[in-house]
């Protein structure tokens, strides 16, 4: 198998709820109902509560339980120098990764959606869990202002496809909507 590892567009600013009939088209078939599912259930859990930690840890709940073959879903957040560990499921995670290092240093600093299929291939790669096989990091935006990351990684090698890219974009754009002005941007 060839290894891959890309940068897949640009997350927007602003996107509104995916409804029932959005378009999130995806390799696997089942991937759309279940991204949409998981949108409802993500926006029916953080609509009524302004903390910040409590809805970045019930959104990452209910993502490593909501989607299969995850070993680790969460945030890091931006900081001044880099991301620092934030609300996550799975094993103890690194506390603190430099912007431009690893998966989700890269993706920070492009503001862009990354997708690795082997993560030991990936130049940088910060390893917090050897168990980790491929990885999909989407950062938080707000207007111009990153505020974070939602890393998933997985112990499957090529777990993550544009499918999965384009449903946890729409995710974070939920997650970013409900996180309000808690945070700067």
């Amino acid at each position: 198998m060839k290894n891959r590892f890309y940068v897949v567009g640009t997350v927007p600013a602003a996107v509104d709820h995916p409804s029932r009939d959005s378009d999130c088209s995806t390799d696997h078939a089942h991937n759309s109902g279940l991204y949409v599912d998981l949108a409802t259930e993500i926006d029916a859990l953080l609509a009524n509560e302004t903390d910040v930690t409590a809805n970045l840890a019930n959104a990452a709940a209910a993502i490593f339980h909501g989607l299969s073959d995850l070993n680790w879903a969460g945030f890091y957040l931006a900081g001044a120098s880099g991301l620092v560990l934030g609300p996550f499921q799975g094993r103890p995670a690194c506390v603190r990764i430099p912007f431009g290092r690893g998966v989700c240093g890269a993706a920070a600093e492009r503001r862009q959606s990354v997708i690795v299929d082997d993560v030991h291939a990936f130049p940088g790669h910060v390893a917090c869990d050897t168990n980790s096989r491929s990885e999909l990091v989407v950062p938080l935006i707000r207007g111009e202002t990153l505020i974070g990351v939602l890393d998933l990684d997985s112990p499957l090698l090529a777990r993550f496809d544009a499918g999965d890219q384009a449903g946890c974009e729409a995710l974070a754009s939920i997650i970013v909507h409900h996180l309000g002005s808690a945070l700067p941007g």
